[in-house]
């Protein structure tokens, strides 16, 4: 591509850091959570949320278990403003949450701030400005000196006005951009706040880490977490927050490594909505480490409900491939895929163990999804183990091996040919239709059966042509005598070669399901039969197999 040397590194990688954190392999413990739906996701929406539509996330956000949400800028518009007043006026924040507002470091905002939070159990105000090389001498046209300046000026008003204030007031404190701030500016300023609002460990300062805009690999970011726990002053008295945007695809990476590294806290958002690319996923970073054995303290039990929610408040969409979340995340196509899934299934229910399914990191259900609509997707790449495992799963008939090879090409070839997925529902409508009791040229309408010296006599009634005709014929079990008769009806000739039956467990009746092949001129031919009578079932299957074989 052309102009690439017009662009270099924005980001600031620190000095002094041991990177240890490289050595932990894994999240032992959840972060606390905090959701900025309702603020950094709510700007982003190209039309924001109505006060209704807040609500509902709102109610949705403490259903999940947030126990920290950010839901608003009261200064920066009527509409925040009002929300703020009305979840408190309304009695709509269960006493263990804790909002979040966010303000800029100016009297008249602060003051604004102060007064839509008032009566508030629990608030936190979020202060912030600027701190990076671009935004210093592009944006402020401000000094270094300046920039601490602005962020201590609005400590000391917060500071004041929290001892005017009702409830209890905590705050937090961003040095935005800092991804593309020089490190040590970055503390320098941050501990300037912190001498300034004195924390303790038991009122303890938030300091947020934005990944405003991503600059830097994954790595480099979490150094930088490093090197500001090593370097702010009474680190057991602050909360490290890490708040990463995915401007370079490693929000997820970002936070990861930045826990890693010794951060405490995530501000992000569900599916990651957010300005340009997003925020973090909060809902792929708490499945992540779900994933591994680790209580996220979020519930994503029932993740339809709460895209389905998501999807209509703030008309966006989630992408059918995002982690966990996606319609097609479960879902598997690929025919070994299918069968490795099937068979780690089995596996699973026999030796109890913990999950380890392919291609499934985590078990489906726990989120709310469902195998037989969202694992076995069934098209033109699909292959006999995914096929026989949906008729197994959803209907009951469990195919013999070579037969489930027959079908499974019959139904990738229809499908192959309409170009489309074949829901469950039709695949069964297909095998009923193609397979199941079929009397196409001819029928065994009645049988009766003597067991003779030698073997079994069967009288067996037929029809084929214009009419029944009647027929004697023997052999060593019922099967094989009515097999023997159909031959010499028929004039065909052809050897039985395989036959199973199992029982067709439904609500509604108990029924045997049989499965019957046969060899004529080397090739194999199969047929079901479906009866209340094992015996009816199995020549049922019989007549199916030979009518098929007519057909071709």
């Amino acid at each position: 591509m052309k102009n690439c040397n017009k662009y270099e590194k924005q980001f600031f990688a620190p000095n002094g850091v041991s990177m240890d954190w490289v050595k932990r392999t894994a999240i032992d413990r959840p972060p606390i959570w905090c959701s900025v739906d309702l603020r950094d996701g709510n700007q982003a929406l190209i039309i924001p949320m109505s006060l209704e539509e807040k609500l509902e996330f709102f109610k949705l956000l403490c259903r999940i278990g947030f126990k920290e949400i950010e839901v608003g800028f009261p200064a920066a518009s009527e509409t925040e403003y009002e929300f703020c007043r009305t979840i408190i006026e309304q009695g709509l924040i269960p006493d263990d949450v804790t909002i979040q507002v966010l303000t800029q470091s100016r009297e008249h905002i602060i003051a604004k701030t102060f007064e839509a939070i008032r009566g508030a159990k629990h608030a936190i105000v979020h202060l912030y400005n600027s701190t990076s090389v671009a935004q210093r001498e592009q944006v402020f046209h401000r000094s270094k000196q300046e920039i601490i300046d602005i962020a201590t000026f609005g400590a000391r008003l917060c500071r004041d006005y929290r001892a005017k204030a009702e409830g209890h007031v905590s705050f937090e404190y961003s040095p935005e951009s800092f991804t593309g701030t020089e490190p040590e500016f970055a503390a320098e300023i941050c501990n300037e706040v912190i001498d300034i609002l004195q924390p303790t460990p038991e009122d303890k300062l938030i300091i947020n880490l934005p990944v405003t805009v991503s600059h830097s690999m994954p790595h480099v970011y979490a150094n930088q977490v490093e090197y500001m726990c090593k370097n702010l002053k009474n680190r057991e008295s602050l909360v490290i927050s890490l708040h990463p945007h995915n401007d370079r695809g490693c929000a997820v990476a970002d936070s990861e490594m930045g826990l890693l590294a010794g951060g405490d806290r995530i501000e992000g958002t569900l599916f990651g909505n957010g300005e340009r690319t997003g925020n973090v996923d909060i809902v792929t970073l708490a499945l992540n480490m779900y994933s591994q054995g680790i209580d996220p303290g979020l519930d994503l039990s029932d993740l339809p409900a709460i895209t389905e929610v998501y999807e209509r408040v703030t008309r966006m969409h989630v992408y059918e491939r995002q982690p966990y979340s996606g319609q097609l995340v479960f879902a598997a196509f690929s025919g070994s895929h299918q069968d490795a899934i099937a068979k780690g299934m089995k596996w699973r229910e026999a030796h109890d163990c913990r999950w380890t399914v392919p291609y499934l990191p985590i078990d489906p259900t726990d989120v709310g999804r469902q195998y037989e609509a969202d694992v076995i997707r069934i098209n033109s790449q699909s292959g006999k183990g995914g096929i026989g495992y949906i008729m197994e799963t959803q209907f009951n008939y469990v195919l013999p091996p070579k037969m489930r090879e027959v079908f499974g090409y019959h139904v990738k070839s229809i499908s192959d040919h309409g170009h489309r997925e074949l829901p469950p529902a039709e695949v069964l409508e297909i095998f009923l239709r193609d397979f199941v009791n079929r009397t196409d040229e001819f029928d065994v309408v009645r049988a009766v059966y003597t067991d003779e010296q030698d073997g079994i006599r069967a009288n067996v009634s037929l029809r084929y042509g214009d009419g029944v005709r009647e027929h004697v014929s023997f052999g060593n079990g019922r099967l094989d005598a009515v097999s023997n008769a159909v031959k010499k009806a028929l004039g065909i000739d052809y050897a039985l070669d395989t036959y199973t039956q199992h029982a067709l467990e439904s609500k509604t009746d108990s029924k045997a399901a049989s499965y019957v092949s046969i060899v004529h001129d080397g090739k194999t031919y199969w047929g079901t039969g479906v009866d209340s009578d094992i015996i009816v079932s199995s020549v049922k299957a019989l007549v199916s197999a030979v009518n098929i074989m007519l057909k071709d």
